[in-house]
C-alpha cells in the first residue's frame, strides 16, 4: 500500500514538473529578428552632424553664375543646418580641378560641391582629357537648379517667326549655329538635331555665351543655342526672337514662349543643371540630413525669386531620381560620341 501512495505522489510531482516546464517555454520571449528590433532602428538624430564648418566647393571662378548661386544659398543652408558654409573656389580644367578635390575628400559630410551637368560628363568621356573618374564617384544630394536652354534669331530675322519654320527650313539649307566648345551642352544639342530631325545646322564655335551672342546680334551667325538667363535682357531690348525653350515644360520667365517638345514633338533638350555632391561613401543619413535642409533652402521665397531673376529655376531632384537624370545626359553623349571624335 505504501509503495502505491509513494508511486502515486511520484506520478503526481512529475506531472507538476512537466506542466511547469510546458509553461515556461512557451512564455519564454522569442528574441527579435536583427532586421525588426528596435536595435536596428535609427533615425537622423542618431548622427551629431553638422558640428564644424562645411566647406562648398565650387569648380568655377567667383562672379560666375555657379559662384552667384551658391553665395546666394550658402547663408540660407546656415541657418538651416545651423553651422558655417564656407565657399570656396577652384577653378581650371574646364571645373575638373574642382570636381577632383571633392573626389579625394573624406566622406564625413564636411566637404560638399558643385557638380555641373552635362559639363562634367564631357569631362570624362572626352579621352584627351585623361579623367578617370565618372557620376559613380560621387554621391549625388540634390539638384539646386535647372539652367534651361532656348533656341532664338535676331528679331529682325523675317525667315523665322516660329521654331517649326526654322526646322523646316534648315532640313533644306544650311544654317549657321554657335556652341561654346566642343562637347558643351548646346554642341551635342546640335549634333542631336542634325542627326534625328535631319537639320544641316553648321557649328561655329565660340568662347562662350557672350561671344555667341555678340555674333547673332551682329549678323555673323544665324541661331542661337544659349540660356534662358542668357538671352533675357536681349529679348526684353528688342534684339533677340526666342523660338522655343528645350527643356518639358515652359519657363516662368518666358511663359509665352513654346518648349520645342510641344511644337516640334521631339525629345531633344537644352540646358544644364547644378547639382550638390559629397564624395563616393557619404553616409546616407548624413545624406538625409543635407537633402531636408537643401529643400527647405530652395523653398525660401527670397531665394527662389533671386533664382528667378538670374533666369534659374530651382529643381530639387534628388537621390537615385537625380543620378537616373546624370546618368540619361551620359547616355545621350555617349550617341554622338563619334561624332565629337572621341574614340
Amino acid at each position: 500500500m505504501k509503495k502505491i501512495k509513494f508511486s502515486l505522489v511520484l506520478f503526481i510531482f512529475l506531472l507538476i514538473v512537466i506542466a511547469g516546464c510546458s509553461s515556461n517555454q512557451n512564455s519564454t520571449v522569442e528574441p527579435r529578428p536583427e532586421n525588426s528590433s528596435e536595435s536596428e532602428l535609427t533615425s537622423e538624430s542618431d548622427i551629431d552632424y553638422p558640428t564644424k564648418p562645411i566647406k562648398m566647393i565650387v569648380s568655377y571662378g567667383a562672379g560666375g553664375g555657379t559662384d552667384t548661386g551658391a553665395r546666394l544659398l550658402a547663408p540660407i543652408l546656415e541657418e538651416k543646418l545651423g553651422a558655417p558654409v564656407v565657399i570656396e573656389n577652384k577653378p581650371g580644367a574646364a571645373g575638373w580641378i574642382g570636381w577632383q578635390e571633392l573626389v579625394n575628400a573624406n566622406p564625413d559630410g564636411y566637404t560638399l560641391g558643385f557638380v555641373n551637368a552635362p559639363a562634367i560628363i564631357a569631362g570624362y568621356l572626352n579621352p584627351s582629357t585623361g579623367i578617370n573618374e565618372d557620376l559613380d564617384s560621387f554621391t549625388h544630394i540634390i539638384s539646386h537648379v535647372n539652367d534651361a536652354g532656348v533656341i532664338a534669331v535676331r528679331a529682325d530675322d523675317n525667315r523665322f517667326n516660329t521654331i517649326e519654320e526654322l526646322i523646316e527650313y534648315a532640313k533644306g539649307n544650311e544654317l549657321t549655329i554657335n556652341a561654346n566648345g566642343v562637347g558643351t551642352e548646346n554642341h551635342v544639342t546640335i549634333l542631336e538635331m542634325n542627326e534625328q530631325l535631319g537639320t544641316q545646322f553648321s557649328t561655329v564655335q565660340f568662347t562662350g555665351a557672350a561671344e555667341s551672342l555678340t555674333s547673332v546680334l551682329g549678323g555673323h551667325v544665324d541661331v542661337l543655342l544659349a540660356k534662358v538667363g542668357e538671352v533675357n535682357s536681349s529679348q526684353e531690348e528688342g534684339g533677340l526672337k526666342v523660338l522655343a525653350t528645350m527643356i518639358p515644360t515652359r519657363v516662368p520667365q518666358l511663359p509665352d514662349v513654346p518648349t520645342f517638345k510641344e511644337t516640334i514633338g521631339s525629345d531633344i533638350e537644352f540646358y544644364s543643371l547644378r547639382t550638390i555632391a559629397g564624395p563616393k561613401g557619404l553616409d546616407p543619413k548624413i545624406v538625409s540630413i543635407l537633402q531636408d535642409a537643401l529643400e527647405e533652402a530652395f523653398a525660401e521665397p527670397g531665394h527662389i525669386q533671386k533664382m528667378t531673376e538670374m533666369g534659374l529655376n530651382i529643381d530639387g531632384t534628388k537621390g537615385e531620381d537625380l543620378v537616373e537624370v546624370l546618368k540619361n545626359e551620359e547616355e545621350k553623349m555617349l550617341n554622338v560620341k563619334s561624332v565629337l571624335g572621341w574614340k
